[in-house]
């Protein structure tokens, strides 16, 4: 059985990579690939398989799908290319008959208005189509989103969106990369869909708290207008267009979009997904801001 991770040289990707060497998969069994592979020279060290493919060069994805059983499809992160390049892996995976193709989307991709769903929903509808065998691992938040913002959080003394009180069921990327490794070595997955998000729902108000109480001082939530947001997280040093992205997922959350309550996720790790609680003190462990 070969195991292929794209976009293993992100932090999803290489978590998934990792996850499936804790599991005792032979590192020879593992294709990692991605652009800038000198971030994983590490587990080509240990024997893993490592490649550089662009997802806009269909033939590389050729090459290196053409021995591949299982594929894991982790979305790429350029917003407004993802959908062709998606295709390109969809093309090259039909073409070389890997018998599962397993896809990271989005929450409620069929179902939520946010903008940052319409690629996503337009690979779901790419995977129908091309009557590959597929999985959907529709991700929600990552608590990272917040975590790694923390030395920002503190210096403001506040944590700012425009999510109001909507609640958010985040998890680490380690538990959705661990539950992705579970899925890719299991079997009858074909035509399954997962709605992944974490135990324990927050509001941004609640998250504020948490980091306040893990800091020991005051942190508030501050609710801006999306346009309001939109030019805080340009004045951070977004682009504008990805901003108005960011800022129209607050709204999602707003609505609810971002709240999972099938358990999914932690059914298929089989144990309870990280909570806010400690994935913020074990940021604020490593965080010299702090």
């Amino acid at each position: 059985m070969k195991y292929l991770i794209t976009g293993a040289t992100g932090h999803l990707g290489r978590l998934v990579v990792e996850a499936l060497l804790d599991r005792d998969v032979p590192a020879h069994q593992i294709v990692a690939v991605g652009r800038a592979v000198d971030r994983i020279s590490d587990l080509a060290d240990r024997g893993v398989q490592v490649s550089a493919v662009d997802y806009d060069d269909i033939e590389s994805l050729r090459r290196v799908l053409g021995d591949a059983d299982r594929v894991l499809l982790v979305s790429g992160s350029e917003v407004g290319q993802r959908a062709t390049q998606h295709q390109n892996v969809i093309t090259a995976a039909k073409d070389s008959g890997v018998d599962l193709l397993v896809y990271t989307s989005i929450v409620r991709a069929d179902r939520t208005s946010m903008a940052l769903a319409a690629e996503h929903l337009a690979t779901e509808k790419a995977l129908a189509d091309s009557g590959l065998p597929h999985t959907l691992l529709r991700n929600g938040w990552y608590l990272e989103n917040y975590t790694d913002q923390l030395g920002t959080v503190l210096e403001h003394g506040a944590l700012t969106g425009s999510a109001g009180d909507g609640q958010i069921s985040a998890a680490t990327r380690a538990d959705y990369a661990e539950a992705a490794a579970v899925v890719l070595l299991s079997d009858e997955q074909a035509g399954r869909t997962y709605e992944l998000g974490g135990d324990v729902a927050f509001t941004l108000a609640q998250l504020a708290q948490v980091v306040a109480e893990a800091a020991g001082r005051s942190i508030e939530y501050r609710d801006l207008s999306v346009g309001d947001y939109t030019q805080a997280l340009v004045g951070a040093g977004l682009p504008e267009p990805y901003a108005a992205i960011l800022a129209d997922s607050d709204l999602g959350i707003a609505r609810g979009d971002l709240l999972v309550t099938t358990g999914d996720l932690s059914r298929l790790l089989g144990r309870p997904t990280t909570t806010p609680h400690d994935a913020v003190h074990a940021a604020l462990a490593g965080d010299t801001h702090a």
